[in-house]
């Protein structure tokens, strides 16, 4: 029984040292290096080769080392077994606290006043209350529920959109397409947090953005997307900015990562950039988790978090 470990554009002499550091006495294998398909069990993997898990003959379940399982799914010879994604607190803390930064910055006028100490400025803006704010969350897995339950104790009005209406306490639920439309006519800050499938590609688009509150305390929608690039038309955002639709947008993923030099987005007033950091989490936190995992299928219980492919997440 061996672990396969693939990855590409994540370090990975880093990785199979880290693997082989906490693994024991699991045999840790590099894709990179001949080796014998039938000896491996189990794969940890980041975007590997199309093809490569295919002919693994005992493959029992494959590790996705990212939140995102998109590019996995997309391999269309991608073996039978098991998907299982990372859920790790470390990994769900940083989220939260990435989408609690950007609320509270626009709710406490963040660029107007680094914009005024630029000029020298003293300018006593009106900051408006939390509860005066109406957050909505696109995608209400482990992400978007702890990200909605702490802006929910820090007074914001809060509610949650997704396609089976998970419930969290203190957050208003809507569901499915019927939900969409009532959900973004009472949204002033859009979170979205969504898993990237062929439901959910390219949804942050034009009419999307002009279903969202136009009543608000901020002046204007703001969009916050740290989910997937693929989920938004970039081409509609800048639109949707330039003529107000938007007042701003936060975006930590893009259509073409490293985000290119000649984009738009760079220069423009209205739009914050992050280098897809959003919930940069633990290596060493990922690794253990991988290996907890597979314990606990060589002891016979059920893997955790398993993808539906049906659903993408």
């Amino acid at each position: 029984m061996s672990l396969l470990v693939a990855i590409n554009g994540w370090s990975p002499d880093e990785w199979i040292a880290r693997f082989r550091r906490e693994g024991g006495p699991l045999p840790i294998v590099d894709a990179r290096a001949p080796f014998d398909p039938a000896s491996i069990r189990y794969a940890a993997v980041w975007k590997p080769t199309p093809g490569l898990l295919a002919g693994l003959p005992n493959l029992a379940a494959i590790f996705n080392l990212g939140a995102g399982v998109d590019a996995l799914l997309g391999d269309r010879t991608l073996p039978s077994a098991p998907v299982v994604r990372v859920v790790d607190p470390d990994l769900t803390g940083r989220m939260t606290e990435y989408v609690v930064l950007h609320c509270l910055d626009r709710l406490r006028r963040g660029d107007r006043h680094r914009a005024a100490q630029a000029r020298r400025e003293w300018l006593a803006d009106y900051q408006p209350a939390a509860a005066d704010v109406r957050v909505g969350v696109m995608g209400m897995g482990v992400l978007g529920r702890d990200a909605s339950a702490v802006l929910a104790r820090l007074g914001f009005r809060v509610a949650g959109w997704s396609r089976r209406g998970e419930v969290v306490p203190g957050v208003e639920t809507f569901a499915g397409a019927e939900g969409l439309k009532p959900f973004l006519a009472r949204t002033d800050i859009l979170v979205v947090l969504l898993p990237l499938t062929p439901d959910t590609r390219g949804i942050l688009n034009r009419d999307l953005f002009a279903g969202l509150a136009r009543d608000g305390a901020l002046g204007g929608p703001v969009l916050i997307n740290a989910g997937r690039g693929g989920l938004q038309v970039e081409a509609d955002i800048l639109a949707a900015l330039d003529d107000g639709t938007l007042d701003h947008a936060v975006l930590d993923v893009f259509e073409t990562e490293p985000l290119p030099q000649a984009s738009p987005f760079w220069a423009h007033p209205k739009v914050t950039i992050t280098p897809h950091n959003a919930a940069d989490s633990d290596p060493q936190h990922i690794c253990r988790y991988t290996l907890e995992q597979i314990a606990r299928a060589e002891r016979g219980l059920p893997l955790e978090n398993v993808v539906d492919r049906t659903t993408g997440y």
